[in-house]
């Protein structure tokens, strides 16, 4: 029964779930550490913007923090910090903590491939004097949102002789961008006619990319031809070396503050880096951890996490046994008393777009990080749903450091919905829960999170792997 001689807002204050903004829970010190988290943050966001960059950034950050390369067989003690690069798509770091590896590993996994425009195979063709490039979409976007929008190009370029060419055009002020056109309204009224889905088709994607001719030359394609000159010229490289090319284009836009009060963080591909370099900054800080930590920068989750690079192939499972074997136990047991942080966004309320989702248990910006026990579509379809127990033990840890946190699903029951590694990662007999950033704009060419969310991540992930 409850207590009489209680007012009802001491009640209140005893019995209902906290939900407070999280701006009014925490000192103006911790607010300053937020904002200067998120500048770290931004300039992440900024200089790697793909899979490959990612890779390439953590390798040097690694390497400056004392973190060295493993391979299988190395000796292992307390205190090492090892890495494996697996194929410069993804990377797993670890610190060998004090406690017995069978004890388990303290893991947190965050994805770093975002939604964007590949390029096709033989994607360089001319028309009427333009030059383009044949794209095809990658992961789940709003094929109309990529038009109109400036466009860099990154990636690689396998040469007939094996060389490897790197690219990225765009970034620089000085550099030129693409652009994939769209319809002048006053000549749309057929085009406005189609279904939202296919008001610009998959196959109407193409990133303009000239329209100069070669001028010692008056024969046909002109314009295509100047194009390769000039891609000769600069890489070195033949209309043929597409075919083994991976090039990607990403909006050029740079992470930058939005707001008056600069609170948020507008960027391109903010699912998943916002978790991803939480997780980052944690792990490298870590020293002489209890447990071993290790974590998990993949690939491939924007379309199933297929591939050797995407964590439904076996390459984290395989480092588990690899390091499991070298401190003395097996990977079996090791990963059974493991506990993981699945380190993926989720969607944040929308005020404009309010009805998609179900007020009590939608994740709302300035509230805090977002513990999400669950995900998948309708009837929870590809989802883990962490166990009551786990989830209790996180909550808990959360709330032992003043961490400000939330919950959340990803829209109403059939509204849609959505995954993360976190049932890969679980299907290994790991305790696994959801634990990360909600974003306004999502799978956009330009997505909204808040400071605030962005650096609780990072505080939660800290205390995870130090507990």
């Amino acid at each position: 029964m409850a207590d009489k001689n209680k007012t009802v807002k001491e009640l209140k204050e005893k019995l209902f779930k906290q939900k407070k903004n999280g701006i009014l829970r925490i000192s103006d010190k911790e607010l300053k550490n937020c904002d200067k988290f998120c500048e770290g943050y931004k300039k992440f966001m900024n200089r790697a913007k793909t899979e490959r960059e990612i890779v390439a950034d953590t390798v040097e950050l690694l390497e400056k923090k004392g973190f060295v390369e493993y391979k299988k067989g190395m000796k292992l003690k307390a205190g090492d910090k090892i890495y494996r690069n697996n194929r410069g798509k993804a990377i797993i770091m670890a610190v060998i903590g004090k406690d017995d590896i069978k004890k388990g590993v303290r893991l947190c996994a965050a994805h770093i491939d975002s939604p964007r425009l590949d390029l096709k195979q033989n994607p360089l063709y001319e028309d009427t004097e333009i030059a383009l490039f044949k794209t095809h979409y990658y992961g789940g976007i709003k094929k109309y949102q990529w038009t109109t929008v400036p466009m860099s190009l990154h990636g690689v370029i396998i040469k007939a002789d094996g060389s490897t060419v790197t690219v990225n055009i765009g970034e620089d002020d000085s550099d030129p961008v693409f652009v994939v056109s769209d319809l002048l309204p006053h000549l749309a009224d057929e085009q406005m006619r189609r279904p939202a889905t296919k008001l610009i088709k998959g196959e109407e994607l193409n990133l303009i990319i000239g329209s100069r001719p070669f001028k010692a030359d008056n024969e046909s394609e002109a314009v295509k031809l100047n194009i390769l000159s000039i891609l000769n010229e600069k890489y070195g490289i033949t209309e043929s070396d597409f075919i083994s090319a991976e090039l990607e284009a990403v909006p050029a836009f740079k992470a930058k503050d939005v707001g008056f009060d600069r609170s948020m963080i507008g960027a391109y591909g903010h699912d998943d880096k916002v978790c991803a370099y939480p997780a980052l900054m944690a792990t490298v800080e870590c020293d002489d951890p209890k447990h071993t930590v290790v974590t998990v920068l993949t690939d491939k989750e924007e379309t199933g996490s297929d591939g050797n690079t995407g964590l439904c192939s076996s390459y984290l499972e395989y480092f588990i046994y690899d390091i499991a074997e070298a401190l003395g136990s097996d990977g079996r047991t090791v990963l059974s008393a493991s506990q993981c942080l699945s380190a993926d966004v989720n969607a944040a309320y929308d005020p404009t777009f309010p009805d998609v989702n179900e007020k009590n248990n939608a994740a709302y910006l300035n509230m805090g990080v977002v513990i999400t026990k669950y995900t998948g579509a309708r009837g929870k379809s590809g989802t883990s749903d962490a166990s009551a127990e786990f989830a209790g033990r996180i909550r808990r840890l959360l709330d032992k450091n003043d961490i400000v946190w939330q919950t959340g699903e990803l829209g109403k029951v059939d509204g849609g919905g959505g995954g993360t590694v976190a049932a890969y990662i679980a299907n290994l007999d790991v305790d696994t829960i959801d634990l990360g950033v909600p974003v306004i704009s999502m799978h956009a060419p330009y997505e909204i999170v808040s400071k605030l969310d962005t650096y609780m991540a990072y505080r939660a992930f800290s205390v995870f792997i130090a507990d």
